[in-house]
């Protein structure tokens, strides 16, 4: 196998595995930036993956080839008013924020097979009728060498989540929201003796945490799982949450640390086909996603640092 072979099959399998990562990682963004830490970002996946699949086996016939992309939009909204749970119990209550993440996660996870229960009579769905498809983008799939490892059996999706944290760097530190948001992570008091209402900017970001977060569960659910379950999602919440720490709480930063975290995820796919991994056991494979995120987190974590007031709750008036 040449060594333009080995590219042709780790970037695609990479963007793939990367893009719903990409998606919860710049919701995490959004809401440690406002001082909110979210470790529920594996629940707002679960929850988002259920919408996507229910929605899609519901609604097939009705919009067609367009399925798949209302499904996301549905997970998204959906996604984003479970959010409100984690928002109100550690901004409103002021309740402890990891112990308020924890909570969504078992209760996404709870609701989902509950309901899976109830209305197909099995532990999970049945599989989706329209997921996404690969494509050949028109004109650059031709590009020499180019064209073919990053614009041919591609999916859409893959594009839209890099374009998407391009436009959350421009968000955050380009728009008078985006430095509202950033000073209610890092002074909140100073904030609100400016005028900005901590309390709302912290809402909108956990709300905008649900909602991307619900983006990349349904992402995964339409383009990997195909269907729900207890094991649709397994730990990519996590493995978004790490890419938020190791990309130093940056869009940019988690755009890369979780094309890190796919390319580690593709192993388990096109590992066995690589001469120089061909004789390592299929289980060392599954796990290197998980262990080369302890190791990033292990190697990086003391070093990054995040905004001042992350996992702080305000209280208006205390000085």
């Amino acid at each position: 196998m040449s060594f333009f072979e080995i590219l042709q099959s780790i970037i695609p399998q990479a963007l793939f595995f990367a893009s719903p990562l990409i998606f919860t990682a710049l919701g995490g963004v959004f809401s440690e930036r406002s001082g909110v830490i979210n470790i529920g970002l594996e629940g707002l996946m679960i929850m988002g993956a259920f919408v996507g699949v229910v929605f899609n086996l519901a609604f097939y016939d009705t919009f067609g080839a367009a399925t798949p992309w209302i499904s996301i939009i549905a997970a998204m909204v959906v996604s984003a008013i479970f959010a409100l749970v984690h928002a109100v119990a550690s901004i409103t209550f002021r309740a402890d924020q990891v112990v308020s993440g924890v909570a969504i996660n078992f209760l996404a996870l709870g609701i989902g097979l509950f309901l899976t229960k109830q209305w197909y009579d099995k532990g999970q769905t049945d599989m989706v009728e329209r997921p996404f498809y690969t494509t050949n983008i028109p004109g650059l799939s031709k590009i020499p060498v180019i064209g073919d490892l990053f614009f041919s059996n591609m999916y859409i999706t893959s594009y839209v989540a890099i374009a998407l944290a391009c436009l959350v760097w421009f968000i955050l530190f380009k728009t008078p929201f985006g430095l509202r948001l950033r000073s209610v992570g890092e002074h909140p008091m100073a904030a609100d003796t400016n005028g900005i209402n901590v309390y709302s900017m912290r809402y909108v970001a956990v709300m905008l945490s649900g909602a991307l977060g619900g983006l990349g569960g349904s992402v995964y659910a339409l383009t990997i799982a195909l269907n729900f379950s207890h094991a649709t999602i397994v730990g990519q919440g996590f493995m978004s949450l790490a890419a938020v720490i190791f990309g130093k709480w940056h869009p940019l930063g988690a755009l890369g640390a979780a094309l890190f975290f796919g390319f580690a995820q593709s192993l388990s796919i096109v590992g066995p086909s690589l001469p120089l991994l061909s004789e390592v056991p299929s289980i060392f494979l599954l796990i290197a996603p998980y262990v080369l995120t302890i190791l990033a987190l292990a190697g990086f974590i003391g070093r990054a640092e995040a905004p001042k007031a992350l996992g702080e709750p305000y209280v208006k008036g205390n000085r």
